[in-house]
């Protein structure tokens, strides 16, 4: 192999990981407050409950935005948008950090859903632009491993600078971290070009596929139960496994690092047996959920079905994103629109539903809840 070669094969990769990482801190921006809910409310002298704002509305705007931001850019080359939404990352994240009032705080969010909604829209799909067809898979399940590395790392990361040198510099470094990777881009990005160019009808054509429906479906369900339920697991481990808050953490990182297993697993799998893989992954969460309120009263029993469960949800990035492609095999870009929108969307309503069930009923009857619709979610895809 001629060191031409080896050199472009690497930088290719470089491309990728740069891609990675700017998921991952978008992923940490996002999900961050979830360590420093309590400092952020204390700083404002908010509630808790109000805090929570900022997980939900970055959420929101990204579910909007991935349609917008890449309808009204579609002509725009690719690597230069995705430098423009790092940028715009940075911005969000030194807003936070210097923000004088909680409405300062909330447009910083707002940005983030931005940048969420755009560079995943952009970036998540273009492996199959930038790597030969036999290694997309494996390319596509390194840009996703983001997903599960932002909750694995870059959370407790950012809440243990948050507790040494208080929440405000955990955002500031997360803004380092953001132009940083915007370098990156921008030095190992080739000019991206838009190959087609996402309009409207595109959008359209691709969601009246039988493919695309499908897809959209099992995204819901899988999301919905995923998140109605993911979110209020900390209350469950407390309150019914009964574990201290230490414990609860070295749970979650059991958790964590079992779902980058599974992402690389499905992203491996998705090339040849995608429909098994995600039907697998519904499947799974299923169950994990379905029997948490009976097997996890005991830390054997919750350590083992979280664990389960964070390698089946670590595929469902990678096959709901690789199903829509599927669908759309000639508009990657907006089959991608169409993942990040639904994702987004649906992960906000399911932490919002989840959080209704909880308050009339119990934690443990959102579980059961969420198992339900992941249920329906294997059965209908299965067909």
């Amino acid at each position: 192999m001629s060191t031409t070669l080896v050199r472009a094969r690497l930088t290719t990769w470089l491309a990728i990981i740069s891609l990675t990482l700017g998921i991952f801190a978008i992923v940490t921006s996002e999900i961050l407050p979830i360590g420093l809910l309590s400092a952020i409310g204390a700083d404002f002298g908010i509630s808790d409950g109000v805090t929570g704002l900022t997980m939900a509305l970055p959420g929101i705007v990204a579910a909007v935005a991935a349609p917008v931001v890449t309808l009204t850019t579609a002509r725009l080359d690719r690597r230069v948008m995705l430098c423009v939404l790092m940028a715009v990352l940075a911005v969000a994240d030194v807003l936070a950090a210097v923000a004088t009032s909680y409405w300062v705080m909330l447009i910083s969010r707002v940005l983030v859903g931005l940048t969420i909604g755009g560079f995943w829209s952009i970036g998540a799909g273009l492996a199959g632009r930038l790597m030969p067809p036999q290694a997309v898979g494996t390319a596509t399940a390194v840009i996703f491993s983001a997903v599960p590395l932002g909750s694995v790392l870059g959370v407790p990361a950012g809440t243990f600078i948050g507790d040494l040198a208080g929440w405000r510099t955990a955002f500031l470094v997360l803004a380092v971290l953001a132009v940083l990777v915007m370098a990156a881009l921008l030095i190992l990005l080739p000019p991206l070009p838009a190959e087609q160019v996402t309009s409207a009808r595109v959008l359209l054509d691709l969601l009246r596929t039988k493919g695309a429906a499908r897809a959209l479906l099992a995204t819901f369900l899988i999301v919905l139960a995923h998140f109605g339920t993911y979110t209020y697991v900390t209350p469950f481990l407390q309150d019914v496994t009964g574990l201290p808050p230490a414990a609860v953490s070295a749970v979650l990182l059991a958790y964590g690092v079992a779902g980058i297993a599974g992402n690389f697993l499905a992203g491996k799998a998705t090339a040849s047996r995608l429909r098994v893989a995600f039907v697998t992954c519904g499947g799974l969460i299923a169950a994990t959920t379905l029997l948490l309120p009976t097997l996890g009263g005991s830390l054997a029993g919750a350590v083992v079905l979280l664990m389960i469960w964070g390698l089946a949800y670590g595929g469902v990035p990678v096959c709901s994103q690789a199903s829509f492609i599927a669908a759309a095999p000639r508009a990657p870009e907006a089959a991608t629109v169409v993942f990040t929108a639904s994702f987004q969307a649906t992960f906000a309503l399911g932490a919002f539903l989840g959080g209704r069930v909880v308050d009339a009923f119990s934690v443990s009857a959102v579980m059961i809840c969420g198992g339900v619709i992941a249920l329906l979610m294997a059965v209908t895809h299965r067909r």
